[in-house]
């Protein structure tokens, strides 16, 4: 399995760091591959976007050309910045609300429960999901706020995490990998 981990900026080494864990724990055999270029995209099986400033990414990505193939990658996992980039990039279902949790010194950690079990959750300067369309599953809420959810349609698999899953838990990369593994189990 090929993954890659957008690596302009962001927690990247930390998302490298727990997809190389996460596949350890379930036995899979993966390639990560960070993307820079457009030419990286390529014979990927899954993509993670990490955290970051999501207008930095979007221009960035532009500038090398990548927009439209990043939207050619049937599975893609995108977390704070990278949720908001799958809804810019027309993907996710979501509607998302930037920063919606405040300034950086608004940031919080705090325990939540998930589908996928209870996490730690880190919230930097974190978006928040407003609505939901009706192929999106909610993973997890913050109170009565959207902080996790999925899509899975026409057999693209879309994960969105409003926190950075990559700094206390392997449990959303492994979810991540267990549903590319199923994907590619039923082609």
């Amino acid at each position: 399995m090929n993954i890659g981990i957008l690596s302009f900026h962001g927690d990247c080494s930390e998302h490298i760091t727990a997809t190389e864990q996460a596949g350890k724990n379930l036995g899979l055999k993966i390639s990560i591959v960070p993307v820079r270029t457009k030419k990286e995209l390529h014979g990927l099986d899954g993509l993670i976007i990490p955290g970051g400033e999501s207008p930095t990414l979007r221009k960035l990505c532009e500038r090398e050309n990548m927009w439209e193939e990043m939207k050619k990658v049937k599975n893609i996992f995108g977390t704070c910045a990278g949720a908001i980039l799958l809804e810019k990039m027309k993907l996710m279902d979501i509607k998302v609300d930037r920063n919606a949790y405040g300034r950086q010194i608004d940031s919080f950690e705090k325990t939540i429960k998930t589908k996928l079990g209870e996490v730690n959750a880190v919230f930097i300067r974190a978006p928040k999901i407003k609505s939901i369309g009706k192929n999106v599953s909610i993973l997890s809420k913050n109170e009565n706020e959207i902080v996790a959810c999925e899509q899975k349609t026409n057999g693209r698999f879309y994960l969105a995490t409003c926190f950075h899953p990559e700094l206390t838990t392997t449990k959303f990369h492994e979810y991540f990998l267990k549903s590319l593994k199923s994907a590619s189990l039923r082609l």
